[in-house]
């Protein structure tokens, strides 16, 4: 059962809407772990630098006397190694005695344009203990407001002994804030996105505009038209397959269709050709117009084109019930080194001709299980096509092997426009409607009848010098 055309959604828009909700369910998760990367790294180098500041902050807050303090310099010093870290809050520098006591605090430094002393002072009562005697340089704990806070340690020492610690204190949040970095990745991940979408939509368009044309020739072809004209010319193999395969199926279907039109022709010219024959001999009979001498012999022409209507109706049931699955197979394993010769054997027989033939058999014994009744419909129809193509020094030669069956003839072969037909129904050859009547059944009823016993029945080759059938089983 079809969907209703309101539940389908054109090609371009479904898989342009797929590609690119996975494009940015990837650029957002690729988005999400870029940042943390970020973030991460960030800290990380700037803890390393707060490290640094920490040591030259230790050799800097001691004195020729002795004593710690802060210089008239240290605001300057510290605005110029904010910028360093690119930070917007300079860092707080504390010093503190060997018990964690806090020794010194500038009173103001660093301070950024806008903003308020609260904002910019990291407010601790004392440093623990366990930190200072600690191996880590660095440690993580909460200020009197509950600020996240980060502790970078350095010793300071004078005259060779340590006289306290130089800690240097900044906000988590300070330290991972990297709102440019943030800015050019979200401004990197828009721009891959867009340019993601663009080139998505593109090349689904290139890929849609072929299988449209297909479409839309396989929607006239529908209605009849087998005329069409496909434009695309797709650099890629699958699409180019695709469009060279419908061209030439939408060319050969105009081809069946004019074929069928002559065949068509051609079979009732063949059907109406012994019907008037008949009615004639027998309209001549009948008014006394011939000799009774006379009257014997059309009586007799009669029987023969009788016979002959006879046989074009049969190959027609023949073949319908065939291809309806009607006829019956009985197979039955036998020897077909046996059974071939045997075939060969009885048709010539049955031709009035001398014959040049030879059949060509393993000397093994190749069992298989087939029809013998229907394998022999199957060669003789080929065994009588490769005789119609004989000369007076034509040979057929018949060659069994364990997988094939060949019927070989010297004849003047099929030329090659009317190859691709000759399995088609109701197709006769030029050639072959000037010798042979009939209705070009034999070869279409020996193809279906091959496959009822597991085989195929293939044109091997054709020349001038002659043609080979196989009938071909399947492995």
């Amino acid at each position: 059962m079809y969907m209703n055309d309101k539940q389908r959604t054109p090609m371009l828009r479904y898989w342009t809407t797929r590609y690119v909700l996975t494009l940015f369910l990837g650029l957002i998760i690729l988005g999400a772990g870029s940042l943390w990367m970020i973030k991460q790294t960030t800290l990380e180098n700037r803890l390393n630098l707060l490290e640094y500041l920490a040591a030259e902050m230790a050799d800097r807050v001691v004195e020729s006397n002795g004593e710690i303090g802060f210089g008239n310099s240290f605001g300057k010093i510290m605005d110029q190694r904010t910028r360093v870290l690119q930070m917007d809050r300079p860092p707080q520098v504390i010093v503190a005695d060997l018990e964690g006591n806090l020794a010194s605090v500038p009173e103001h430094h660093g301070m950024m344009r806008g903003e308020r002393e609260s904002e910019t002072r990291i407010i601790v009562d004392s440093i623990p203990v366990e930190f200072l005697t600690s191996k880590d340089k660095i440690q993580i704990f909460n200020d009197n407001a509950g600020t996240k806070v980060y502790a970078v340690k350095a010793p300071i020492f004078f005259s060779g002994e340590q006289a306290g610690w130089s800690i240097v204190l900044q906000d988590e949040d300070t330290l991972t804030e990297v709102n440019q970095e943030y800015r050019l990745l979200v401004t990197l991940l828009a721009g891959l996105g867009l340019l993601g979408w663009l080139v998505i939509y593109l090349l689904s368009k290139r890929i849609v505009k072929p299988v449209q044309e297909v479409a839309n020739a396989a929607a006239q072809i529908r209605e009849g038209n087998y005329d069409i004209k496909l434009q695309s010319t797709a650099k890629e193999q699958e699409i180019f397959e695709l469009t060279e395969s419908f061209r030439e199926m939408a060319s050969r279907l105009m081809q069946l269709e004019q074929l069928r039109a002559e065949l068509l022709a051609g079979v009732t010219h063949d059907l109406k050709t012994p019907m008037t024959s008949i009615s004639g001999l027998v309209q001549a009979v009948r008014d006394g117009v011939v000799t009774p001498t006379e009257e014997k012999e059309f009586l007799d022409i009669t029987l023969k084109e009788i016979k002959r209507l006879q046989n074009m109706i049969g190959d027609l049931l023949d073949f319908n019930s065939l291809a309806a699955g009607a006829v019956s197979i009985h197979p039955e394993r036998g020897n077909m080194a046996e059974l071939v010769p045997e075939i060969v054997r009885e048709w010539v027989v049955s031709q009035q001709d001398t014959l040049n033939y030879e059949v060509i058999v393993p000397e093994q014994a190749i069992l298989r299980e087939t029809d013998p009744f229907r394998l022999k419909q199957i060669m003789v129809n080929l065994l009588n096509n490769a005789f119609h193509s004989l000369d007076e020094e034509g040979r057929i030669t018949v060659t069994l092997t364990d997988q094939a069956i060949d019927v070989t003839d010297t004849g003047t072969g099929i030329p090659e426009s009317e190859q691709p037909y000759v399995f088609e129904r109701f197709f006769r050859g030029e050639k072959k409607k000037l010798k042979v009547r009939g209705l070009g059944l034999g070869l279409p009823f020996s193809k279906l009848m091959a496959k009822s016993l597991g085989a195929d029945l293939l044109l091997k080759e054709s020349s001038p010098k002659g043609s080979t059938f196989t009938i071909l089983w399947k492995k």
